[in-house]
């Protein structure tokens, strides 16, 4: 029988530490600590691919599905490794503790790489790079990519010069001679967070602590993978999506959400057993131990938006390769350690394929207690036990920011019924994590913001509104003994944490 366990929904952009945004250095090491001490064996992270300004720095919207994000990358360990001096660390902006200054965080790192460049360049490391080469071959694919949007000033690649949008071979061999150096750079950028990653990785394998990963369906138009493998997407002659993402209107928004990615030619896909998709989930799964689906639902049948289109309500649901796919993953990952994202419009097909394919679930308490209520899916005692239960995720409010302004008397009424007792704001946070813990689920996951009982000012992410995301940080002292002694007696009351 599958062991009862719990962990923490926490983004590494949300760690502590003194250069403006959480990276894979020091504070990240002592937050693994933390989850051992604490007894909580699950950390997960959000996608950990590069973000950009355009979109907010959403992890969700990347230019590569393969590449890491170097704003995640410590400079503490660099200059461990000789790569930067302590003294070009001395002039550190003075950054808000409290949020993401993703902007001066950009200029800053970028300052740290360059001066890294600098002694990379001169003597770069040619077998650890030429190994780490033949590990990723998506890297030079993507570093050229990166520089030439550098040089088209973030352009997007069905604007560029048609040679270069068409991919003709002489016009890239001719951008990888002119664009050597900025390629090296961000090579060296790759070489530098994968490093990191994995001796974060492999300190949380001794630490006993399972990394889930997150890896969304689809890819933007402006990226390495679309502009790279342009005949596996819906695309018109001029590079741009002949159909768009999105979903119908659902609990996050009346008029659903539009969110503008190319879709995918399945038919194409298929021809070649979906090897892009089997490449990038074998990717994943080398750098966590579960990886999550996002909009898992896509795989089933995915909502088709025209091109033009405003908002996602004029869309139609399209059948989608999920047991085809899915099947041609299980013959090379047995037991695929996947878990699917399956919130917002689920039919039976949707549920039919994860029992088919044995892939979990997720749980949210923050939508338990609505009119369904008592029979609704979210309720601890409809839990089923292959599932993962929530307080909630990256895209709801804080637990004590749903009670203050988002639940109504009603929804309440109904969470004091459940519990047996009126619950006061200061107390809500707590509550919830104890149902979670009490649920049959094999796994809860709790996000770090309800574990510090937190109100909404400490939301990550608000769907549909593209301003003021996935700034929040968390601060050195939150991690104390008390709050350590608090989780690992709730998780170990109830199996979890042993």
């Amino acid at each position: 029988m599958m062991v009862r366990t719990s962990g923490i929904l926490l983004h590494p952009s949300s760690l502590p530490g003194p250069y403006g945004i959480g990276d894979l250095g020091p504070y990240a090491f002592r937050f693994v600590d933390f989850l051992a001490d604490s007894g909580q064996h699950l950390w997960q992270v959000l996608p950990l691919t590069p973000t950009g300004a355009a979109s907010g720095h959403s992890p969700y919207h990347s230019g590569s599905t393969f590449a890491g994000n170097p704003l995640l990358i410590s400079p503490l360990v660099l200059i461990e490794q000789g790569w930067v001096d302590a003294t070009d660390l001395k002039s550190v902006p003075a950054f808000d503790e409290h949020r993401v200054d993703f902007a001066g965080v950009v200029r800053f790192k970028k300052r740290v790489l360059q001066k890294a460049f600098a002694r990379f360049a001169s003597n770069p490391p040619q077998e650890a790079l030429a190994a780490f080469e033949r590990e990723h071959p998506w890297v030079a694919s993507y570093a050229l990519f990166a520089a030439l949007n550098d040089h088209f000033r973030g352009a997007q690649w069905c604007d560029w010069p048609a040679a270069l949008r068409e991919r003709r071979p002489k016009a890239l061999e001719e951008a990888a001679r002119k664009f050597a150096e900025p390629i090296l750079f961000h090579k060296m950028a790759q070489f530098f967070f994968f490093e990191q990653w994995t001796a974060l990785k492999h300190y949380c394998g001794r630490k006993q602590v399972q990394l889930i990963g997150d890896m969304p369906i689809y890819m933007p138009l402006h990226s390495a993978d679309v502009w790279g493998f342009q005949d596996l997407f819906h695309l018109k002659a001029d590079g741009q999506p002949a159909a768009l993402s999105g979903v119908p209107p659902d609990y996050f928004s009346s008029t659903g959400q539009l969110w503008g990615h190319p879709l995918y030619r399945w038919d194409v896909l298929r021809r070649d057993g979906y090897d892009w998709w089997m490449v990038r989930v074998a990717h994943h799964l080398k750098l966590f131990d579960r990886v999550r689906i996002d909009h898992f639902r896509g795989l089933v049948a995915y909502w088709e938006v025209p091109a033009g289109a405003k908002t996602a309500v004029d869309g139609r649901w399209v059948p989608g390769p999920a047991d085809d796919l899915l099947t041609r993953l299980s013959y090379r990952i047995p037991q695929l350690p996947l878990i699917a994202e399956d919130l917002g419009t689920i039919d039976a097909e949707v549920r039919e394929t994860m029992l088919r394919f044995n892939l979990p679930g997720m749980r949210i308490l923050l939508f338990a207690f609505g009119d369904d209520f008592p029979r609704g899916s979210f309720l601890p005692h409809n839990h089923v036990a292959n599932s993962l239960v929530y307080t909630g995720t990256h895209d709801n409010n804080t637990a004590l920011g749903w009670f203050t302004s988002e639940a109504g008397d009603a929804e309440r009424r109904r969470l004091f019924d459940y519990v047996g007792r009126e619950v006061p704001s200061a107390d809500v946070s707590w509550e919830l994590i104890r149902l979670a813990m009490q649920s049959v689920a094999r796994m809860a996951i709790i996000p770090l913001q309800d574990v510090l009982g937190l109100d909404g000012g400490a939301r990550m992410n608000r769907p549909a509104s593209r301003r003021g995301n996935w700034g929040w940080r968390a601060q050195e002292n939150d991690f104390g003994s008390d709050l350590v002694g608090r989780l690992r007696q709730v998780s170990r009351t109830y199996g979890r944490g042993q």
